[in-house]
């Protein structure tokens, strides 16, 4: 039976537009998906590095979580991932956000993802999605962190451009 989930995605080193449309062409062999705009945010961690692209995917797939966390990672790899520091520079970040209802606490997997609600470069994008989307009661749209949002589009949907995979 294929789930709902929502994967969040960033970069921003290489050329990002093409790293993310590459990554969400990928996605599309797991399941259906759906695509958020596309974002400019100011990196989270240290501010000496470029700001990065963020999107949201919604995925429907019959792949269990550990499986899909498992193609992520596989995909982050083939996409040459450079992770040089802790919230650092990234060729390309894919995070499994939520997975149906579920709440999962795994040695490898966190569901909802760790600062899901703290984030405006995810709630933004997963609220072009699921503008009505609630999570631990809260209705996400209502977040100060939501109302107080300065996240940059870059470009509405259909961003995506032509895979080099």
């Amino acid at each position: 039976m294929k789930q709902r989930s929502y994967i969040g995605l960033g970069s921003n080193l290489g050329d990002s537009l093409q790293i993310l449309s590459d990554a969400v062409y990928k996605l599309t062999s797991l399941g259906d998906v759906r695509v958020s705009k596309l974002y400019h945010s100011a990196p989270m961690g240290p501010q000496d590095q470029p700001h990065f692209h963020n999107a949201v995917v919604e995925l429907y797939t019959t792949l269990e979580p550990l499986q899909l966390l498992d193609q992520l990672q596989a995909f982050e790899q083939q996409a040459g991932r450079v992770r040089l520091r802790h919230w650092g520079e990234r060729t390309l970040d894919l995070d499994l956000l939520l997975y149906a209802d579920q709440e999962i606490e795994h040695e490898r997997l966190k569901v909802p993802h760790a600062g899901i609600m703290l984030r405006d470069f995810v709630l933004i994008p997963l609220l072009d999605l699921a503008p009505d989307l609630t999570l631990k009661g809260q209705l996400l749209r209502d977040l100060p962190v939501v109302r107080n949002s300065e996240l940059n589009v870059l470009a509405d949907c259909p961003w995506i451009q032509e895979p080099t995979v």
